[in-house]
C-alpha cells in the first residue's frame, strides 16, 4: 500500500519498517508534491487498508477513536546522506 501511494504520488519508496507506534519510510520525494499532501495520503490509505484487513483487531484497539493514526509526523531531510546507510539504519528500527 505505502508504495502505491508513493508511486501515485510520483514518488519512489526506498525503505519502509516499522515498530508497535511507528513506521519509518524512506521516499525519494518528488518536489511538486507538499510534504503534508504525501503524509496524509500515506495515513489515509493505510488506515483504510489496515481497517478493513484487520477490522475486529482495529475495534479493539482503537475504538471511540477519532483517528487510526496521530496528527503528527516527523519528515527529516537526508541530502548528502548515503542511501546504504539510511536504508540499514530504518532497517535495524525493529530490532532490540
Amino acid at each position: 500500500m505505502v508504495e502505491q501511494v508513493s508511486n501515485k504520488m510520483d514518488c519512489q519508496l526506498i525503505e519502509f519498517n516499522g515498530e508497535v507506534d511507528r513506521v519509518h519510510i524512506l521516499l525519494d520525494f518528488h518536489p511538486k508534491n507538499s510534504i503534508a499532501a504525501v503524509a496524509g495520503s500515506l495515513k489515509s490509505s493505510t488506515a483504510r487498508m489496515l481497517k478493513k484487513e484487520f477490522p475486529e483487531e482495529v475495534r479493539k484497539h482503537y475504538w471511540g477513536k477519532v483517528s487510526f493514526w496521530s496528527n503528527s509526523y516527523y519528515v527529516a531531510s537526508c541530502g548528502g546522506a548515503p542511501i546504504e546507510v539510511l536504508k540499514q539504519y530504518i532497517q535495524n528500527q525493529s530490532r532490540p
